[in-house]
């Protein structure tokens, strides 16, 4: 059965009397997805009124793009010398096989923010905002253009990066990692550049430039998470800063994005399922914004211009089918277990050519196999989850002998319609070459199969992905991925919830698990909406303060609801003193309640019983997520080897080719 997401996008005709050039080549933000999928989708073109007049279904779709930038300073890339160029009739795919096996395993390029305007390119430099010449990017020769010192943030990092459409003015908005709290600075481009204005927690922001050719800057302001106020402002000889709009609804927060051609700004006016979207035309930005569609609960689209027209990406109306990826479902020849097993074992070099063109994918790199599998494979399991096909992926080395006595590291996140990450870190990396496995669970929660597959891990079908994140660790056991005593869990934030629901439905599966600001007490954080986030998430978890369903349902998998007497695998807690998505009290509340019932199993056990770990390490700082944290990297895999009993020194000094300690 084929794997498809139905999406819909719409060309709308719309007429504009006054098309300009394109004023900026801007490159897109993290908050639209739209333009991904442009080229894999056949377009259909309707007319403004007949899209508009057509009744949508209410639908429980729903997709969230967060952002997240990540700071390079720890990690030392080498140059690589005489690199060969690869043969221009190479084909894209031939060309990432070569590169990645001639790749030396030391090095990796860690790309920051940059943003190419003109014939200039802006970025980060150190503790600077620099430009080059766009041909001269990759040298020393560089303009400094702002000492983010000047600000006195302890180790501030460029998050985000706009240039006005005539390169008067630069704005870029800095952060630390220890914060959510950001700070947008205005650099007034000159002979000697210099810092014209600065405003405290924006979230977006995008330029434009008016009838009198003067720079206007559009911004978001962020409070306490929420984001319901939009600025613009004015510098120079003009210098004005004015609220234009506030949104009154606390449960849906905003976001601008400029379009691919920068001939309109879009106030994007958003929660989990419902949006709704304004636009200011780019040539105009002080007349009033035009409504596109009113909000309609279950409706959820995005909008993009090109030629004179609007196209509109939706997920209601009538649709155009595409695959947003393509699964094992669609090729069942080809992903057979009994294949794949006499492949790993018996074949040094893999024949990518004969997956080149589905979605399970083997890149050999130097001495490593990365793979992209699909679980649930055995019948038994299947019956378990109705059927369905979960993906995984598993990373190891190609020379690794005997998988069954390897450690294992499970990954799982199942939630907002976000893809679980696998970026590159140094800490994975790390335990690969040392022998580890790594799998990664793409449960239903997550985006990874589309909007549908969100859905059927939301609101009172979570416990799929719970379901689904039991039978894929039963399926690599039972394919000959380790084993229970040597296999351990990892997930942080939302993630926490199917971890911390595993530990209490199925403990015997996993050794040890590392949970890093977990989402754990999801009934009482969901019933205090004084809390940030709580009426943005009630389209994710529900309702329990109204809906006895919803609250009903919640305690079905809460994880710290479901603590009971009985043998708990070891526990890592990574908080945060002052995260305001996932309260310290919550975790607080829950490492002492499982303490508690531990002791009490203990007890009643007698002696002899081993009494499982349970370390909660609280860190300094208001972030939620600490990615490049070293304290927190190093006391995660510590802990991971003392509770499986394996020797850390080879892995800590691998990870110095890395990490600066």
């Amino acid at each position: 059965m084929q794997q498809k997401t139905k999406l819909l996008l719409q060309a709308l005709k719309y007429s504009i009397p006054h098309l300009g050039k394109c004023m900026q080549k801007q490159h897109l933000n993290h908050y639209n997805f739209a333009d991904h999928y442009y080229n894999r989708i056949k377009l259909k073109k309707y007319h403004l009124t007949k899209c508009l007049q057509n009744k949508p279904k209410i639908s429980e779709l729903a997709r969230n793009i967060p952002s997240r930038s990540f700071s390079c300073k720890d990690l030392q890339p080498v140059k690589q010398e005489n690199e060969k160029p690869l043969p221009e009739n190479m084909d894209a795919f031939e060309k990432v096989r070569t590169k990645l096996e001639t790749q030396p395993q030391e090095e990796y390029e860690i790309i920051s923010v940059e943003v190419k305007h003109g014939g200039f390119v802006y970025y980060q430099e150190g503790c600077c905002l620099v430009r080059s010449k766009d041909e001269e990017a990759d040298n020393d020769n560089y303009e400094v253009l702002f000492n983010l010192e000047e600000l006195k943030l302890d180790q501030p990092f460029i998050d985000c990066i706009r240039v006005a459409p005539d390169e008067k003015y630069v704005a870029a908005k800095i952060r630390t990692e220890d914060s959510e709290a950001s700070t947008c600075v205005i650099i007034k481009l000159s002979d000697q550049p210099v810092m014209e204005a600065s405003f405290p927690n924006v979230s977006s922001f995008e330029w434009v430039k008016d009838e009198e050719d003067e720079d206007v800057l559009f911004y978001t302001f962020q409070r306490n998470l929420r984001c319901h106020d939009v600025y613009r402002a004015t510098f120079g000889d003009n210098k004005r800063n004015e609220r234009f709009y506030t949104e009154k609804d606390p449960s849906y927060f905003v976001f601008l994005y400029l379009t691919k051609d920068s001939r309109f700004l879009t106030i994007n006016i958003m929660n989990k399922t419902t949006s709704e979207v304004w636009l200011i035309d780019g040539l105009s930005p002080w007349d009033p914004p035009v409504l596109i569609q009113k909000r309609i609960h279950g409706v959820l689209y995005y909008v993009e211009h090109r030629d004179d027209e609007l196209y509109i990406l939706t997920n209601v109306g009538e649709p155009t089918e595409f695959k947003l990826m393509r699964t094992a479902a669609d090729t069942p020849a080809i992903m057979n277990w009994d294949l794949f097993f006499t492949m790993k074992r018996n074949t040094k070099v893999i024949d990518l050519d004969m997956f080149k063109d589905h979605c399970v994918l083997f890149l050999k790199h130097s001495n490593l196999l990365y793979v992209n599998v699909i679980g649930l494979a055995d019948d038994s399991v299947r019956s378990l989850k109705d059927g369905k096909l979960v993906p995984m992926t598993v990373f190891h080395k190609t020379d690794s002998e005997d998988l069954q006595k390897k450690p294992l590291l499970v990954h799982v996140y199942g939630a907002y319609g976000m893809d679980l990450k696998m970026n590159f870190r140094p800490e994975r990396r790390v335990l690969v070459d040392d022998g580890w496995i790594l799998a990664y669970c793409h449960v239903r929660g997550g985006g990874e199969l589309g909007l549908q597959w969100h859905a059927d891990g939301r609101l009172t079908k979570k416990l799929n992905g719970l379901a689904d994140l039991e039978a894929c660790i039963k399926t690599l056991h039972g394919q000959g991925f380790s084993q229970p005593s040597l296999t351990t869990l990892t997930a942080f934030s939302a993630g926490g919830v199917l971890a911390g629901a595993l530990c209490n439905s199925n403990p015997e599966l996993v050794r040890a698990v590392t949970l890093e600001a977990p989402f754990l007490d999801v009934l009482n954080t969901m019933m205090d909406t004084t809390l940030p986030l709580t009426l943005e998430e009630l389209e994710e978890w529900g309702n329990p303060s109204s809906d006895e369903k919803h609250k009903n349902y919640i305690k079905r998998y809460c994880p710290y609801q479901n603590i009971k007497p009985q043998h708990y695998p070891s526990i890592h807690i990574t908080a945060y003193e002052n995260d305001e998505r996932v309260p310290l009290k919550g975790i607080v509340s829950y490492t002492e309640k499982l303490k508690e019932t531990i002791a009490e199993h203990a007890k009643d056990t007698g002696e002899g019983y081993q009494t499982p770990n349970i370390i909660l390490d609280i860190q300094p700082g208001g972030n939620h997520v600490i990615e490049d944290s070293h304290k927190k990297i190093t006391a995660q895999i510590k802990f991971l080897y003392e509770e499986l009993g394996l020797d850390s020194t080879s892995v800590f000094e691998d990870l110095k080719k890395y990490l600066k300690f």
